[in-house]
């Protein structure tokens, strides 16, 4: 069996619940965030953003800006003076400077860099700017017709059929079999049209950077993100610059969720250095994350599902509409692939289009597309159990994918944990709990895929034998305890000897986002092979002391052994031994790891949550939540359960609270969290995760990533839940008070 498919055994360190390193810095505000650097002579820059939804800029007048003293620089889209050829590198150049026009509430339009904020700030008063305002459309349907404001024209896909306006850029299909045949042997048939808004990451820490680029194209980048080198790479595309006279390090980052997988202003951080000849820090303001970050797509979404009186589904199709914001290149694909994949169905088709409209580029959401594209899936199977008089989990499990399963998007499972998850949430507790008055229960599946791709690691052996882990990817899941601990398990170390440390992009290889719940799988599968590299090293040191061949030398227990009685008497040398002597034996001991990893395995997750219901005013209120999720292999339990319980509460929040409001001057109206309402401790019920292990065949220890799935189901169980404790099905997120009366008013 290759050495990097799962083989079972027993831990000593994974599965355990150390305390986490980064914890101590972290509560006594040591920790460095991405607003927390500085540099000598360090300027503060500030953007001027358009207060229209679309508009044209016949002009920019920046002569009264540059006249004020304290201001070092000021720049529009003129100061940008390559241009890519990539259209997607081109789009970010336009999305961080506006060129001909502005797309979006909140677009930038020009910055300026000044001595102090106060400065700055008043610098950006004093910019003229001429607009033409145009005709604007932020609804993802009204979008989509002919007669549609175009944000811009020529984008469109060959894929897209004619009937639409040049905002619809691409379409996706997915699928097998007659879905129209499977609703013929139906019972029932039920066929729905459902919305989502579209909402904010909600992460704490506003993007910031510290940016300093040279005249000779060298420069630096100081930054809070979710990939570096992915900072890096985008920058060097938009500037024109070498990725390699770049050298980007990651701050500590506080919440990205998906938000910070993209880059929002980190090439105007490092223009405006150039031009002013000095480090310049950018911080956007809490109005600014919420106008120019991007925010999760909304969606209009048709689902259409026929049941038989037993339960079985015979045919299923759902049509996924995505707004993308003011570029093309939204998530409906990944909603097409995920919406069924939780169910072995004979007949199914899904289809997905991204659609342009003025506002901020969509960014992800934890696993980008899939939660709404569960909710009406998972909505319309729980009316169809309600009108046949079915147990929703046990339908769920009688139509349940299993391995071997043809996935409503293609492939063929492995091993896979739905059916566990359901079967535990069955035997669960909750399940039987008695409910109240106006009270409802809900229960929803979910999937995710899991990604893996490029990945470096470098593991050092320390003179002393404690040993060093270098990884490329910030730390928002708990990496740094997953990578030790791994790193620790598989050298046969205590955990106290290993530290993970965040490399910057001068002293690994290409690293990838950490997004896709791809860390602890692809980074940990690195570490593994790391480790296993400086064991083979450290097996031929020992073999060249002892002066036997490096085959007949066994590793275990942290320590080189005689392989059997043949290969000599030799007392186990120990890591510590063998670092002392390196310089002896060869020179410093190093094990490295670079791969393009695959295998990450899929995820799926089952919730189950009881919601009350006030008749007199709508007001929803979650009693109980309880997640089951497969983890493939629980490094970090703590890490993994907290995992669990973010990713429902931030459903919690998108199903009940959140949603961006644009007014008909599609304007932002709530650009804060005053107005942008995201749950806060007494909105939360204790969320309570149950851990699944179902090993992934594709790692060592058989680990899945599980940091997204988690907010896959809660938007669909909640409206479960909320419909039956209402007694009418809704069909729009979030399900706000009034609209929660007006449904059960019938108005």
């Amino acid at each position: 069996m290759p050495k990097d498919e799962y083989q079972s055994r027993d831990f000593r360190i994974v599965g355990t619940r150390p305390v986490r390193p980064d914890g101590i810095d972290k509560v006594t505000g040591k920790a460095r965030y991405g607003a927390d650097m500085t540099a000598p002579g360090m300027l503060w820059g500030a953007i001027l953003r358009s207060p229209h939804a679309h508009a044209r800029i016949k002009s920019i007048d920046t002569s009264a800006a540059e006249a004020m003293k304290g201001v070092k620089a000021v720049i529009t889209r003129a100061d940008f003076t390559y241009q890519p050829e990539s259209a997607s590198l081109a789009d970010v150049l336009d999305n961080c400077m506006a060129g001909e026009k502005a797309r979006y509430d909140g677009h930038a339009v020009a910055a300026v860099a000044a001595t102090s904020k106060s400065i700055a700030r008043a610098a950006l008063k004093a910019i003229k700017v001429d607009y033409g305002v145009l005709p604007h459309v932020t609804d993802v349907d009204e979008a989509m017709k002919p007669d549609a404001p175009v944000i811009e024209a020529g984008r469109v896909q060959e894929n897209v059929p004619e009937g639409y306006s040049e905002n619809v850029t691409g379409r996706s299909q997915y699928g097998h079999g007659d879905p129209e045949a499977g609703f013929e042997k139906a019972d029932l048939v039920i066929e729905r049209h459902f919305t989502t808004a579209a909402t904010h990451q909600g992460y704490i820490e506003p993007n910031a950077c510290l940016a300093q680029l040279g005249a000779d194209g060298q420069g630096e980048i100081w930054v809070c993100t979710q990939g570096h080198y992915m900072v890096r790479n985008t920058c060097a595309g938009v500037l024109g610059l070498d990725a390699g006279m770049l050298r980007v390090t990651a701050s500590e980052i506080g919440g990205g969720f998906g938000g910070k997988t993209h880059v929002w202003m980190e090439p105007t951080a490092l223009v405006l250095s150039r031009k002013a000849g000095k480090p310049v820090k950018l911080v956007l303001s809490r109005d600014e994350v919420f106008r120019a970050t991007g925010p999760t797509a909304s969606s209009s979404i048709d689902v259409k599902i026929g049941m038989k009186k037993d339960g079985s589904i015979t045919g299923a199709t759902a049509t996924y509409r995505l707004q993308a914001g003011a570029y093309p290149g939204s998530i409906a694909f990944l909603s097409a692939m995920c919406g069924f994949a939780p169910y072995d169905l004979k007949h199914v088709r899904t289809e997905g289009y991204e659609v342009m409209t003025n506002r901020p580029k969509a960014a992800a959401y934890r696993a980008p597309g899939a939660p709404m594209a569960a909710y009406p899936v998972e909505s319309v199977i729980d009316e169809l159990c309600q009108k046949l008089d079915l147990d929703p989990l046990e339908t769920r499990l009688k139509n349940a994918a299993r391995e071997g399963t043809k996935a409503s998007y293609g492939p063929t499972y492995p091993a896979i944990g739905l059916e566990a998850t359901l079967k535990a949430a069955q035997s669960h507790p909750h399940w039987i709990a008695p409910l109240g008055e106006n009270q409802g229960r809900g229960v929803a599946c979910g999937f995710w895929f899991n990604f893996g791709g490029d990945t470096c690691v470098s593991l050092m052996v320390n003179p002393d034998g404690t040993v060093s882990l270098s990884e490329g990817n910030p730390d928002i899941g708990g990496s740094r305890a997953s990578m030790s601990m791994m790193a620790a398990e598989e050298l046969g170390v205590d955990l106290d000897q290993v530290r993970t440390v965040i490399a910057d992009t001068a002293s690994l290889g290409q690293n990838e986002v950490t997004d896709g719940s791809r860390v602890t799988f692809a980074v940990g599968l690195a570490t593994i092979k790391a480790a296993r590299h400086a064991i083979q090293i450290m097996k031929e040191r020992a073999a060249m002391t002892w002066g036997i061949d490096p085959e007949a030398v066994d590793w275990r227990d942290g320590a080189a052994h005689p392989a059997g009685p043949n290969a000599g008497k030799f007392p186990p040398m120990t890591i510590k031994e063998i670092a002392a002597i390196a310089s002896n034996t060869g020179g410093p001991i190093a094990g490295h790891h670079e791969v393009t990893a695959e295998g990450a395995g899929v995820s799926f997750a089952t919730h189950m949550v009881d919601t009350e219901t006030d008749p007199e005013t709508g007001q929803v209120k979650v009693l109980r939540y309880t997640v089951f999720q497969d983890a493939g292999k629980a490094v970090h339990p703590d890490y993994v359960e907290g995992q669990f319980q973010g990713g429902a509460a931030q459903g919690i929040g998108w199903a009940i609270n959140e949603e961006y409001i644009y007014g008909e001057d599609g304007r932002l109206q709530n650009p804060g969290f005053l107005d942008y309402r995201i749950p806060v401790a007494s909105d939360l019920p204790m969320i309570e995760p149950v851990i699944l292990e179902i090993p992934n065949p594709g790692h060592p220890y058989g680990v899945r990533g599980v940091g997204e799935t988690s907010i896959v189901p809660p938007l669909a169980a909640i409206a479960n839940a909320v419909s039956r404790s209402s007694n009418v099905r809704l069909t729009s997120l979030p399900m706000s008070p009034p609209k929660v009366l007006a449904a059960m008013k019938g108005t």
